[in-house]
């Protein structure tokens, strides 16, 4: 597909149609690079993404135990709200 590349300010900007937007999974906010001869617009990937997957997996393997024993502070014991 082809786009014209427009002036808005001083920057420049293309329209990308929304059944193209929609097809990359792209929303309002996107990761830009360069490349050699070409711009890449990727979805932004988002904090902790995947991480519960991997959890579950090291839980089925056994390997979610904790590294160090729990060291309770003052803090925790008096202070800390559960709610």
């Amino acid at each position: 597909m082809k786009a014209r590349i427009v002036r808005v300010g001083n920057s420049r900007g293309i329209r990308i149609p929304k059944p193209l937007l929609d097809q990359a999974g792209l929303a309002e906010h996107v990761e830009l690079h360069a490349e050699p001869g070409r711009i890449v617009i990727e979805a932004v990937k988002r904090p902790r993404d995947g991480w519960a997957e991997a959890a579950r997996r090291m839980a089925a393997r056994g390997d979610d135990a904790l590294l160090d024993a729990p060291t309770p502070t003052r803090f925790d014991d008096e202070e800390w709200e559960w709610r």
